[in-house]
């Protein structure tokens, strides 16, 4: 029967006795996160194992979102617990478990319906694919919060004059003329 260690001994299970021991904290607590999700996958409920690989990767994302500057507020990392257990990277692209409950798989809703970007075991592959669409986004709101510069006014045209208006004038000139060589007429013939 094994015994389980103290706290003065260290537990080496899971490791192989030729492996180096994790010199970082971080790097053993992620090693028992991932070794923790595993049991639990198998075991008994899978949905907290889902919950469990979402906060691995959560974390590794820590390092992309320090470097996102604070005035750009269209990402809002968070891990929602519903049914689907969800690591959502901002309002339409999320992180969510496959069929298997071990492979991520990033995908993001469009109006035309979801599509996936990413899919894989591995969390680098991941954090990469978030990163892009991270990249991505941000160049987006700097194309969007561009202001283009007013047209000038071009130089007014003059309004298009009536044609009406230079007839009946002509018309007039053209009937006071004739009238006035009638005159004449009479007057010469008198």
């Amino acid at each position: 029967m094994r015994t389980r260690p103290t706290m003065s001994e260290p537990e080496t299970s899971g490791t192989h006795p030729s492996q180096p021991r994790p010199v970082r904290l971080r790097d053993a607590l992620l090693r028992a996160r991932i070794e923790a999700a595993d049991r639990t996958g198998v075991v008994v409920d899978l949905r907290d194992a889902e919950v469990a690989r979402l906060e691995i990767l959560n974390d590794a994302l820590d390092p992309l979102f320090a470097q996102v500057p604070e005035q750009i507020d269209l990402f809002d990392r968070g891990i929602s617990q519903g049914d689907t257990p969800r690591l959502w990277i901002d309002v339409v692209a999320h992180i969510m478990m496959g069929r298997d409950k071990r492979m991520y798989r990033f995908v993001q809703d469009t109006r035309f319906g979801r599509i996936v970007l990413a899919e894989s075991h591995d969390t680098s592959v991941i954090v990469e694919a978030v990163t892009d669409y991270v990249a991505r986004r941000m160049i987006e709101r700097e194309h969007a919060m561009v202001v283009l510069p007013e047209p000038k006014p071009e130089a007014a045209e003059r309004p298009a004059r009536s044609r009406v208006w230079p007839f009946v004038f002509g018309f007039i000139l053209g009937a006071a003329a004739l009238f006035g060589v009638a005159v004449l007429a009479a007057l010469r013939s008198w």
